[in-house]
């Protein structure tokens, strides 16, 4: 039977898409399946008192300066030339992320996802703007209309609040954090570790 492992993500933060871009590969060389979870990165980092590193490191300049290094050489490593910072980071993602459930049970997950992450860290465009969210997605081919009016749905806001808290449960504090049963592995820079536990 196939390894599988869960990845938590949220479009707010660039890394999530550098683990986006990278994990095709990844399990094609591992043999192993992503399972993607939407979860709320805002909600996730209260939840657990985490800062942004630029919050966090703003009296150690000289850290976050390195952040940055290894940030370039991982977009380099893996020839990620397509990445662009969005210019109007930071973005709010509620609704994005709801976005994903629905896209879930609508079986355009991987489309969907794929669109919002090239629009945020490919194209620049402001998907914190609703207007901008519909265009986005009906370019793309995707019912926007129909995505978005399923994100004001209960089911779905408890859906991605219990994704969210289930994180937070298993100890998760930031994303792209990922999981193989309960062993859990923070950051893009940990796919080597990841692979170790999926193949060894």
């Amino acid at each position: 039977m196939p390894k599988s492992f869960d990845f938590y993500f949220d479009f707010a933060g660039p890394n999530g898409y550098l683990a986006h871009k990278v994990l095709p590969q990844f399990c094609e060389r591992t043999g192993a399946k992503a399972r993607y979870v939407p979860v709320l990165l805002g909600g996730l980092m209260q939840a657990t008192g985490n800062q942004p590193p630029m919050i966090r490191y703003a009296e150690t300049p000289l850290k976050l300066a390195y952040e940055r290094l290894e940030f370039d050489r991982f977009v380099k490593a893996h020839k990620l030339s397509a990445f662009k910072f969005n210019p109007y980071f930071p973005i709010n993602s509620l609704v994005l992320m709801r976005g994903c459930i629905a896209a879930q049970r609508l079986n355009i997950f991987d489309r969907y996802v794929d669109v919002v992450m090239s629009a945020m860290w490919e194209n620049g465009k402001d998907m914190g703007n609703s207007e901008t969210v519909l265009e986005t997605l009906n370019a793309a081919g995707l019912d926007a209309a129909r995505i978005m009016a399923m994100t004001g749905e209960p089911d779905i806001k408890a859906e991605l609040i219990a994704n969210t808290e289930n994180a937070v449960a298993r100890g998760a504090f930031g994303i792209p954090t990922f999981f193989v049963g309960d062993e859990m592995f923070w950051g893009k820079e940990r796919l080597a570790q990841l692979e170790s536990a999926l193949t060894g």
